[in-house]
């Protein structure tokens, strides 16, 4: 029973994340970048957005960051950095966004001051972790 339990647990963290990085999101997030919507509907409704669907930005970031010995924990520890380290400092140079999201929203502005590392650390680990496996299309 106490396994099941156990098991359960690590497979909800792992499906959807981190309950504080999602309530993160809902909070700091949300406003902006909407959790999920299929391409079709958000380009019905893209005059209704302030910034892309973060399902979206996850897939942007985790296909542009390529480990070459193609290691899964090295791979999200590498996308976490980078995604705490745009939340403070997002910039042209190294966005990976698609250029006409740039176009059409520009860049995210700095966050800068409004999350502390713990909070940047699991919202950055819920985008991950939520969008494991999960298209914009």
């Amino acid at each position: 029973m106490v396994k099941t339990i156990i098991l359960l647990g690590t497979f909800s963290v792992l499906l959807f994340g981190s309950s504080k990085g999602y309530s993160l999101y809902k909070e700091k997030c949300a406003a902006c970048h909407i959790e999920s919507i299929s391409k079709s509907a958000f380009i019905q409704n893209i005059s209704n957005m302030k910034a892309p669907p973060m399902v979206e930005v996850a897939n942007q970031v985790k296909n542009n960051i390529i480990i070459k010995e193609d290691d899964d924990d090295i791979h999200r520890q590498v996308v976490i950095l980078f995604l705490k380290n745009y939340i403070d400092n997002p910039k042209l140079d190294y966005s990976m966004c698609n250029p006409a999201a740039i176009e059409r929203f520009g860049l995210m502005p700095s966050q800068k001051g409004k999350l502390d590392e713990e909070e940047k650390q699991s919202i950055a680990e819920w985008i991950y972790d939520r969008y494991e496996g999960e298209e914009f299309k």
